[in-house]
């Protein structure tokens, strides 16, 4: 009896530990909280052959805490910095900040894919291979600077932080501290600041680059560091830019998808012989006229554009669409870009990708107005999501059981007074050293190059600085990169770029 007794006292017991855990029991649990290290780095030294030259570089890997105004940390953000070692005047040697998007995206896809030292496994069209992995990037910009790829909060390893009680702040406290076109600029530009005073990078020429939303950022960056910290900026990279502000609403942003439009009905074989049988970049000219030319004006009348005017259009936005004047009537002449995905190849039993329309997916039914998913997107996250989490931990030895978040929780997303466009055009004007360079993919259909020459072109009305505003595009989609032959070029024209945005020793920054 008196065994039995105390068995059942045990169990009593553990019964009570599980529902009231002791101030031991706590503590053990404080310490197995899943957390990233508020500020730490992980250095390791790395060679790599760029452009035939062997390049070594020391990879730090870290986070670094972004303050409030009393100077208590409020998050901290993960960062990735490459640095060649074989350089004596640092003071000389650009310096690149790398963003992507989303928002709410992590640095991962630039940074594995297109500037760093390191690139996915791919195929040379761009499609993902097994295993999954990585390897050197002879194109990488490393050899003519340094580069640091950072993860805005609650992307990557980045993380909101417990306030000076200990709790964590409210949603809405979070999204007014971090989740807002202006709240990212304003924080990103003091933890800026701190980097570059930490690496002792200010003498340092300087360049922006962002990719889709990242290109708002950096646009709104460029302004704040400029009037907010004093920084001023050599250049600024827009890859597969955004509206930055820019309002492209109504007709416009529905006459601006036409050369797309034709772009991915040209890779698919779906345009008329005539059409097909001649170069890309030969027939978008001829395109992007109409389009400026013939189709906005017929948009923007609406119901006053004439029956016959009305067909004409339609049997010409059909050829140069690859779908049929019926489709394109039954859209009031403007099929949306979820409907194009799914009606250009139904015939085929196929839809097209959305970020790169190369891709090709398959919906459960022919029917329907858009596509059941991005394929596009699904391939890359399974193969981009293995070889981060690799490569940080097993070759820059970053260690965490933190999850590395893709995509993380940053939504709702406060877009309210999105200005970054007018930011970027005050700071060159400011600036007579900053140069923009713009950068997209003819077969993107979520930021298409149509639209990024619209900005290029709406960006500075006054036509004063359009000789340092210049647009390259590529024959692939929203991560143009992933293509060899456009990694190679595309990186190639950041080194140009580069070189033609600094000034030769000595010149004054001023205008003449």
């Amino acid at each position: 009896m008196k065994t039995s007794f105390a068995l059942i006292a045990g169990l009593s017991l553990a019964g009570a530990m599980l529902t009231t855990p002791s101030v031991d029991a706590q503590q053990n649990i404080s310490e197995h909280m899943r957390q990233i290290p508020i500020e730490t780095t992980s250095v390791t030294e790395h060679s790599v052959e760029i452009n035939g030259e062997t390049v070594d570089y020391t990879a730090t890997a870290g986070t670094l805490p972004v303050w409030n105004d009393e100077g208590h940390p409020t998050a901290t953000l993960f960062y990735t910095y490459y640095q060649r070692d074989d350089v004596d005047n640092r003071e000389e040697r650009p310096i690149v900040y790398s963003f992507n998007g989303g928002p709410g995206s992590a640095s991962v896809w630039m940074h594995l894919a297109y500037t760093g030292p390191k690139v996915l496994n791919l195929s040379d069209e761009g499609y993902p291979v097994q295993p999954y992995g990585v390897q050197d990037n002879p194109h990488s910009i490393l050899d003519v600077a340094d580069i640091v790829f950072i993860n805005p909060v609650n992307t990557g390893y980045s993380r909101v932080l417990p306030n000076e009680d200990g709790e964590m702040p409210s949603k809405k406290q979070q999204q007014e501290m971090f989740f807002g076109v202006n709240a990212d600029v304003e924080y990103l530009a003091e933890w800026m600041t701190t980097f570059t005073s930490r690496y002792n990078r200010w003498q340092s020429p300087k360049f922006l680059i962002g990719e889709s939303y990242g290109t708002t950022r950096v646009s709104g960056l460029a302004g704040a560091l400029q009037n907010r910290q004093w920084m001023y900026i050599n250049g600024v990279i827009l890859v597969s830019p955004t509206d930055i502000g820019i309002d492209r609403d109504g007709p416009v942003k529905e006459a601006n998808q036409l050369p797309y439009f034709t772009a991915a009905a040209w890779y698919h074989e779906a345009l008329p012989s005539d059409l097909q049988e001649r170069e890309l970049l030969d027939v978008l000219a001829e395109v992007e006229d109409y389009t400026f030319d013939t189709y906005l004006p017929a948009l923007a009348q609406g119901t006053r554009l004439p029956d016959a005017e009305r067909q004409q259009v339609a049997a010409t936005v059909a050829r140069y669409s690859g779908l049929s004047e019926e489709a394109v009537l039954s859209n009031n002449l403007a099929p949306s870009t979820w409907y194009f995905w799914k009606e250009l190849l139904r015939d085929r039993d196929r839809t097209i990708g959305r970020l790169d329309s190369r891709y090709l997916g398959i919906d459960a039914r022919r029917a329907g107005d858009r596509p059941d998913y991005n394929a596009e997107l699904t391939s890359w996250l399974h193969s981009f999501t293995p070889a981060i989490n690799y490569y940080l931990r097993e070759e820059l030895n970053f260690i965490t059981d933190v999850k590395y978040n893709m995509f993380g929780p940053v939504h709702p997303w406060d877009r309210s007074n999105n200005n970054t466009g007018e930011q970027l055009r005050e700071a060159m004007a400011a600036n007579p050293y900053m140069n923009v360079l713009i950068q997209s993919g003819y077969f993107d259909g979520a930021t298409n190059y149509f639209d990024a020459k619209y900005n290029m072109w709406q960006l500075d009305r006054s036509g004063l600085m359009k000789d340092r505003i210049s647009f390259k595009g590529y024959f692939s989609g929203h991560m143009m990169y992933l293509r060899r032959a456009d990694l190679e070029k595309s990186n190639d024209d950041l080194r140009e770029f580069i070189g033609n945005s600094l000034p030769g020793k000595g010149v004054p920054a001023e205008y003449k």
